[in-house]
This record gives C-alpha cells, sequence and structure tokens, in this order.
C-alpha cells in the first residue's frame, strides 16, 4: 500500500491495516468509521447546570427554515466526505424532540438522499420525557429512529425542580414505558451527586431506573459548569468521598442488574452499546452539522476540526448562504496522542495498541514511555515498555477513579512544538 509524508498533522485510518508505519507515514486508503451528528438547539427551559448549545424556544420553532439550513450545511460538507459511508447518526440537542415526527422523517430523508448509511446504522434522537414528547415516540421510530435516548436525570420531584427539569417523575416513567412499547433499543440518562443527595436516596433512583430493565444506561456525575446559573449560585454538592461511594454503588447495581460498564458512564446490555458514542472514543470521525456542532475529519495528511455558528438566527443565515462553519482547525500533531487517549481510556476494555497506530498514523514509540509511566503508577494494564508487543491496553479499577491525571499524562510538554 502507498504511503504519503505527513505535513504537520496526521489523520486517523481503519483497523485492519498493517500498522508498522514508518514514522511520519500514513498509509492511503484507510479512514476511520464515519458518523453523523446533527444538533436541534431548542429546549423549553434552559436547565441551571447545562453548559450545552441550547437556547429556549420563544414562539414559533422555525422548524422548515432550521430543517433547510441542515440540509445546504451537509450538501456543502459533502466534498469533505465524498465516497464514505456513514456507519451512525445521532440528533442531539437542546431537545430534538419538540421537532415534529414529520420534521424528522424529511430530515433523515434528506440525509440519505445525499450520504449513503451503512445498512443497520443505528440513528439516535434525544428526547425528553414530557407528555408533548412522549406522544411521538412511535412516530419518530415509523421516521427512521432506531435507538431513543430519553433525558430523565431523577425520578424525585423534588430533585427534578432543583435541576430546573419542565417534567416531574410520572412523566418520566410513562415516557420509559412507551419508549420500551416503541422502541428495542433506548437510552436513560441518569444524574447523581445531586443538591442535597444521600446515598439511599441515590439507591432508590436506580432501583427505580433498573426495574425498567433499560437496555442502556448513562449515568453523569453532576458537575458545576463555567456560563451556567448553577456557576453564579452554587448548590451544595456531595463531597467527593460520598460521591465516590455513590459510583460504587452504582457498578454494584448495574452490574447485578445484568448492565456491563463500558465507559466510565455508560452501562448496557449485550447488543446495545451506543455505536455512535463508541465511534468518538475509539477516534472515529464525525461531521457535525447543525447550530455550534463540532466534528472532526481525517485526511491522509491532517486531522480537521470544526465548529458551526453557534447562534442558531446566525447558523442558518450562514449555512442557507453555504458558510456554516465558523471556525476549522487542524490538529497539531504534538496533539493526536492526547486526544486519542482522552476517548480510548474512557473505555473499560481498553484499546489495541495496533489501533492507535491506525487512527493517529504516529508509531507506537510516541506514546510507550508514558504507557509505562501509567502502568507502573497502576492506571493502567497491558502496555510493555520494550516494543508495544502487548497489543492491548486499558485502564485498571485505578485508572478509572484516577481518568483524568490517567489522560493528562499524555499531554504535549509545555513549550514542545
Amino acid at each position: 500500500m502507498k504511503t504519503i509524508p505527513v505535513v504537520g498533522t496526521t489523520p486517523a485510518s481503519m483497523p485492519g491495516v498493517d500498522h508498522y508505519l514508518r514514522p511520519g507515514t500514513l498509509q492511503l486508503g484507510a479512514l476511520p468509521p464515519l458518523s453523523l451528528y446533527v444538533h436541534l438547539p431548542w429546549c423549553l427551559r434552559k436547565c441551571p447546570y447545562c453548559d450545552f448549545n441550547s437556547h429556549e424556544n420563544k414562539g414559533e420553532l422555525p422548524e422548515t427554515k432550521y430543517l433547510d439550513a441542515l440540509c445546504a450545511d451537509l450538501e456543502a460538507s459533502l466534498p469533505l466526505i465524498w465516497g464514505r459511508r456513514v456507519v451512525s447518526v445521532f440528533i442531539g440537542g437542546g431537545t430534538p424532540s419538540l421537532f415534529s415526527p414529520a420534521g424528522i422523517d424529511r430530515l433523515l430523508a434528506d440525509i440519505r438522499a445525499r450520504v449513503p448509511l451503512e445498512p443497520g446504522a443505528e440513528i439516535t434522537l434525544e428526547a425528553n420525557p414530557g407528555t408533548f414528547e412522549r406522544e411521538r415516540f412511535k412516530a419518530f421510530r415509523a421516521a427512521g429512529v432506531t435507538r431513543l435516548s430519553i433525558g430523565v436525570q431523577s425520578f424525585d420531584d423534588r430533585a427534578l425542580q432543583r435541576l430546573g427539569r419542565v417534567h416531574d417523575a410520572a412523566q418520566a416513567r410513562a415516557a420509559i414505558a412507551e419508549a420500551r412499547e416503541a422502541f428495542d433499543t433506548f437510552n436513560i440518562d441518569l444524574m447523581y451527586a445531586l443538591p442535597g443527595q444521600t446515598l439511599a436516596q441515590l439507591g432508590k433512583e436506580l432501583d427505580e431506573a433498573l426495574s425498567f430493565q433499560p437496555p442502556h444506561l448513562s449515568i453523569y456525575h453532576l458537575t458545576i459548569e463555567p456560563n451556567t446559573v448553577f456557576a453564579l449560585q452554587p448548590p451544595v454538592l456531595p463531597d467527593d468521598d460520598l460521591a465516590s461511594d455513590m459510583l460504587d454503588l452504582i457498578a454494584q447495581r448495574t452490574a447485578a442488574a445484568g448492565l456491563q460498564r463500558y465507559e466510565v458512564s455508560a452501562f448496557a446490555r449485550p447488543g446495545h452499546r451506543c455505536a455512535h458514542n463508541l465511534n468518538y472514543w475509539q477516534f472515529g470521525d464525525y461531521l457535525g452539522i447543525g447550530a455550534g456542532a463540532h466534528g472532526k475529519l481525517s485526511f491522509p495528511h491532517r486531522v480537521l476540526r470544526q465548529v458551526r455558528w453557534r447562534e442558531p438566527a446566525a447558523y442558518m443565515q450562514h449555512a442557507l448562504a453555504g458558510q456554516a462553519v465558523s471556525n476549522a482547525n487542524e490538529v497539531a500533531r504534538r496533539d493526536l496522542p492526547f486526544e486519542y487517549m482522552l476517548g480510548a481510556l474512557r473505555l473499560k476494555e481498553g484499546f489495541e495498541l495496533q489501533r492507535y497506530a491506525e487512527r493517529t498514523g504516529l508509531p507506537l514509540s510516541t506514546v510507550l514511555a508514558t504507557l509505562e509511566q501509567a502502568r507502573q503508577r497502576g492506571l493502567i494494564e497491558g502496555a510493555s515498555e520494550v516494543d508495544g508487543s502487548s497489543d492491548h491496553v486499558q485502564p485498571t479499577a485505578r485508572g478509572f477513579d484516577f481518568l483524568s491525571d490517567l489522560q493528562s499524562m499524555f499531554l504535549p510538554p509545555a513549550g514542545k512544538s
């Protein structure tokens, strides 16, 4: 297979190709899997903890114009992904379930008319448990959505009020019941370490969530993010020791219920892992369209990151004019090890060393010394300090507990070019 010199940055490539690359080269004809992310930015009310690009809907939703803009955005992006198949589609927000089933049907038809989807491609839609959205679940399934992700967050009405959620616990239960009827696979989002939450209260939340036998469960630690209401008026959250005990409880209860923890925050039954998120974590490619959407695309000589215009009105204006991208930059070669490890070390099963070489185009020598340091500190297992002959690396239980410290070991040294 031909190789070309790498100039400045290197791209990713697909599994299965020879990973014994000469330093600074990347093999042609092998790119990572490609996913599509679609951002629908409106919600009924902005939650006080949320730092996502979401905007309260005030008045009539500009559904048709926004779908026109998404279509124009995708068409303008086609030269960057020409000939590549899309393995998954994720429609996130905001609250995408505010869009009508007819609108989602049109969106998916527009996508299929412009890019080839892999047979059986996973198509996820984020939804809130409100009655209005719940009544649309079966229609979303008929439109082509294959997987629903429900933002429950809590089954406690007082906790939901503190979190600024617009639904109550009864609506959450009804939404899950509806999702079970309409979808073969669905996800429940749950949060822990909530203001004033005790270990016993979390246990009750877990019992309720697991009673529905969800195929997939995502559980997130509530954190205070900059530029949010909680950052200005921070609530009292459980301390680190209690939060750690909560995570231990989550791991125990989910395992007992038959859910495997395959990523830091994700638990699934066999056959129900989220393919879209796995592609992120494995340093796959993704085209992001929609207001504020991010994307990462690989080429034989570079990795390109893009950002769309953030404010919905500005996005629609620029996208319809063929200028949806507000910022684009190449990932520097020195940053590739950290960017790869940022996702790969979130996976409980870790990654193959071969995949690191394939997806970054870098020789294994760029990370072997750091992997050995991490192994000696008890944060990973499976790395060899000599030649990388151990072909698999995964975080230990300690590495999972100190994941940020583990990931940061792969940051480029300050001042290194």
